[in-house]
């Protein structure tokens, strides 16, 4: 194996895809922040979720938001929980209910109408996402999925979504980390830039 080259090529592929979202998606993306920003205008908060990565995703962003992503701003803190950090409620659901339905269980704890429901996926097609989109639903809160490949299911079940068009899925989660900073540096500048 060629070492150098396979460098080379997760380059070239992951430039060529930012190029793709960025001619395709640029509409998509001024909604999703737009949707963000009046999610926490309205003095609602934002719960994300994801399996493997995209649970850590959701923390990420969940700190972002909660204490800045820019250094330069001094804003008030913003509401936003990731499901997936909680281990005590995560086992006790996963235990008692099934794994399906950890992030269902929360979302009906937690959501009410107006908050804003985030699920990131490559595939979009994991049963606990589909369910915690059902739950939102039901409550009156919005989703957005933050998807790869095709969308999967969860396309179907969410109020807007950003589907990355790859089936490379370390080339749909570096897009999706794109993605979710794109989200928290501008609804931060809405809200309180300057």
């Amino acid at each position: 194996m060629n070492l150098a080259h396979e460098i080379d090529k997760a380059w070239v592929d992951h430039i060529e895809l930012a190029l793709t979202v960025r001619e395709s998606m640029n509409e998509e993306i001024v909604a999703a922040v737009n949707l963000v920003s009046e999610t926490l205008k309205g003095g609602h908060k934002l719960l994300l979720a994801g399996n493997g990565g995209s649970a850590a995703d959701a923390q990420h962003w969940a700190a972002e938001w909660v204490i800045r992503l820019s250094p330069t701003l001094n804003r008030p803190a913003l509401p936003a929980i990731a499901l997936s950090t909680d281990t005590s409620i995560l086992t006790a659901g996963a235990n008692d209910l099934g794994y399906d339905h950890v992030f269902e269980r929360q979302v009906e704890a937690f959501a009410t109408e107006g908050d804003l429901l985030i699920l990131i996926s490559t595939s979009g097609n994991s049963e606990n996402l589909l369910l915690a989109a059902k739950m939102a639903a039901s409550k009156g809160a919005t989703t957005l999925g933050i998807l790869g490949k095709d969308g999967g299911k969860l396309a179907e079940h969410c109020t807007l979504s950003l589907i990355v068009p790859s089936s490379n899925t370390q080339r749909i989660q570096e897009m999706q980390e794109i993605m979710g900073h794109l989200l928290c540096e501008l609804s931060e500048q809405v809200l309180y830039g300057v």
